[in-house]
């Protein structure tokens, strides 16, 4: 099924975040238009700052890896922490990431630790294997084997291989 893509640009054009969304979605991917980054982050930005979570995250992500857009950390944690705060479950583990890794300059175990976990919770597979992680090593939390478990086990139920391969080891 084709989008008609003037009616998608008039409701754009008029200010529909949902509109504008998927307009910089298609310009991002070329779909029923040319691959254009930086017309996919003029619609993602006007789309996020009407709080579309969606379009956040994906901002956070274009300003994080630079596509469309120059490398900006601390602008790409702005729009992570703005999707993670309306419940974005990839915005939340993004945001984690650019704690756990020190995007920011300084690692804080504690603040990924939490942000990971909002996102596990909600069952992000990914984020349920770095809580199994974090708390088999003690990493921005408690060391605790019996949580450790849990995590992993709740990932490797989703397939997730290296989870099913640490579930096996504190097992035994």
């Amino acid at each position: 099924m084709s989008i008609n893509i003037k009616n998608l640009i008039t409701l754009a054009e008029q200010g529909d975040a949902e509109a504008q969304f998927n307009l910089g979605r298609m310009y991002h991917y070329g779909e029923e238009v040319a691959e254009n980054l930086e017309e996919a982050v003029k619609w993602y930005l006007l789309a996020a700052e009407q709080g579309q979570a969606k379009a956040q995250n994906v901002l956070g992500f274009m300003f994080q890896v630079g596509k469309g857009v120059a490398v900006d950390q601390v602008e790409a944690t702005k729009w992570y922490r703005r999707s993670a705060e309306q419940g974005n479950v990839h915005g939340q583990f993004s945001l984690g990431d650019i704690y756990l890794f020190g995007l920011l300059g300084t690692i804080d175990p504690v603040e990924a630790f939490k942000w990971y976990r909002l996102a596990a919770e909600q069952g992000y597979v990914y984020a349920q294997a770095n809580l199994g992680l974090m708390y088999g090593k003690g990493i921005g939390v408690a060391k605790d084997p019996v949580e450790a478990i849990k995590w992993y086990r709740l990932a490797a139920e989703q397939g997730h291989a290296d989870s099913k391969m640490e579930l096996e080891k504190l097992i035994k």
